[in-house]
């Protein structure tokens, strides 16, 4: 079934990285992983503020679930399922894809995409790395994911950063051809041109870093300038101001904590100003995909 409305408003991917405050990569250095069990975690109840607030608008999304958060708590991917949003997988441990060896990866992988359909009881075909870190020095990564059998990813984002991105990549969906002749769809993560410059537009720090407007403008472009859908992430920590503070480097706390407590309400303005589908879904409109949806699909938008 199309993810087109009737009002011939682009359906844009909404996305949610399944992960705890303390698994974030701008932390890596002030929180050893052997103390992840050690942290009080606020991934389930922070999710569930997110599945009450897509319910209430009547959306449906992806939710790129960490395998570390599935093995402990397989029945908030089992409630994930249930409320009718697709699944789909975030690694296993918040490695960064270019630290780890492609055995590791590959074990990882296999292993977190198992985690999550043993929990949820349904194919797992989507896939996004631990802060987009599939760059040019990590792309083997994307044929061990055609390996485990995933259809799509979304871990590209066509932008410089200090930690992830490959500027000049693709900036829409397409597909890709590996090893052996397998296929793999990527979703890159959104971004505008201006001035000569592609600048990130896709959700997460940069949504609560720029002002409403601004990125309102900035998806606007992109859904009435380029006639493209965009996809939009944030985390389940992103909607949680109260959450433990961490003493780390002064640039990681900014991104980190910086206009936490505007989050939400900023969500619901984009959830009434646009129209939302599972990342997948969106893929099955534009044929890069097979049409079997993953959620019911007239559930999946919010008026805008």
């Amino acid at each position: 079934m199309s993810v087109s409305s009737s009002s011939g408003h682009i359906v844009n991917a909404m996305t949610v990285d399944v992960e705890d405050y303390f698994h974030v990569s701008a932390f890596a250095d002030a929180i050893d992983r052997a103390d992840w069990h050690d942290m009080p975690s606020r991934v389930v109840a922070n999710t569930h503020r997110l599945l009450d607030l897509f319910d209430g608008q009547g959306v449906k999304s992806t939710f790129f679930v960490l395998g570390w958060v599935a093995e402990r708590e397989p029945g908030l991917v089992r409630e994930i399922v249930e409320r009718g949003h697709e699944l789909a997988c975030h690694g296993y441990s918040h490695q960064l894809v270019y630290n780890q060896t492609p055995e590791l990866f590959r074990e990882e992988t296999f292993r977190s995409k198992d985690l999550l359909e043993q929990a949820g009881q349904v194919p797992v075909r989507g896939y996004r790395a631990a802060s987009y870190s599939i760059t040019r020095r990590s792309q083997w990564a994307l044929d061990i994911l055609g390996e485990a059998g995933f259809e799509y990813d979304s871990s590209i984002f066509p932008v410089r950063h200090d930690r992830y991105g490959i500027p000049g990549a693709g900036r829409w969906p397409h597909e890709m051809t590996l090893n052996e002749g397998r296929r793999l769809v990527e979703f890159p993560l959104s971004t505008v041109r201006w001035a000569g410059m592609t600048l990130p537009m896709a959700g997460g720090g940069y949504f609560r870093l720029y002002p409403y407007a601004l990125s309102r403008a900035g998806f606007r472009n992109i859904n009435q300038g380029a006639g493209k859908p965009f996809v939009f992430y944030l985390h389940p920590w992103e909607v949680d101001p109260g959450q433990p503070r961490i003493k780390a480097k002064a640039l990681s706390r900014f991104r980190h904590y910086n206009n936490l407590h505007r989050c939400e309400s900023r969500l619901r303005r984009l959830l009434n100003d646009f129209r939302f589908a599972p990342m997948r879904d969106v893929l099955a409109s534009m044929e890069l995909v097979p049409g079997e949806s993953s959620a019911p699909v007239g559930a999946a938008t919010a008026q805008g």
